[in-house]
């Protein structure tokens, strides 16, 4: 399923970002790993009513990009994980 097909173009941008967060997020010892995706989400939300105004649709996009975010980057860390297994 492709995602980013109901994703704002101009949500784009904050899946990366969103991602690097996730990285710093994951290396900080006293934040839990259940936490990472709700800390995701509430910085989406509040990154996208910020730059595009609180609306339907910017709260819809907020939860698209998390979601990519999260997806994608559980899709290249699974990969990779059993890639190294077949070795």
């Amino acid at each position: 399923m492709d995602l980013l097909q109901f994703l704002n173009e101009n949500y784009y941008m904050l899946v990366p970002v969103l991602w690097v967060i996730g990285i710093f997020l994951k290396q900080t010892p006293t934040i839990p790993n259940w936490a990472i995706t709700w800390i995701l989400l509430g910085v989406s939300l509040v990154g996208g009513a910020f730059f595009f105004g609180f609306t339907a649709e910017a709260v819809f996009n907020g939860v698209i990009a998390a979601g990519v975010a999260v997806f994608g980057h559980q899709m290249v860390k699974q990969t990779a994980e059993a890639m190294e297994g077949k070795k």
